[in-house]
């Protein structure tokens, strides 16, 4: 098994690790295999253009979908913001996403990745693909899922009942 320390060389995909606890190391290696897997670049197709990220975020249950902050596109859950196209720079759209705390750390410093301005300059784990050179159109929608996710969890029990979500994690909890 590589070490994860040292994923993707030789592939034009390399990225290094945080300091991390040993514990970490199990899910660190899961990660940095997912991340591999994901590490084509995308010259083989275009990238998400506005209509296919707002088709894909209108797909998850229970959002709605606001253009504000200087046109952008923002998806939200029950009013919490889940992701938001635009601000390109004419050549892909901009997509931000929330994050957990490992994968931040994993893609805030990858080609075509950022931390979010303005969001991740207040501590919250949001990241900004600026464009596919290290994490393609399927592997963004994965993100957004996950940002969904995320956000979802963190909606109040009793909205998160009332619209149907997380039904798994609150079972897995009782």
């Amino acid at each position: 098994e590589p070490d994860p320390g040292h994923a993707g060389e030789g592939t034009g995909c390399t990225f290094s690790l945080p300091a991390m606890t040993h514990n970490m190391h199990a899910q660190w290696t899961h990660l940095s295999f997912a991340v591999l897997e994901r590490c084509r670049i995308a010259d083989e197709g275009l990238s998400v253009t506005v209509d296919e990220f707002n088709k894909f975020c209108g797909s998850l249950d229970h959002t709605s979908h606001v253009i504000q902050w200087g046109g952008a596109h923002v998806w939200k859950v029950a009013g919490k913001v889940i992701s938001i196209g635009g601000w390109n720079d004419d050549d892909y759209l901009f997509v931000t996403f929330k994050t957990s705390e490992m994968s931040y750390e994993l893609l805030k410093e990858q080609d075509g990745l950022r931390p979010a301005p303005y969001l991740a300059s207040r501590g919250m784990k949001w990241i900004q693909r600026t464009s596919p050179a290290t994490l393609d159109d399927e592997g963004l929608q994965d993100y957004i899922r996950e940002s969904y996710r995320l956000v979802s969890l963190g909606l109040p029990k009793k909205t998160q009942r009332e619209l149907g979500l997380n039904e798994f994690s609150e079972t897995a909890n009782a």
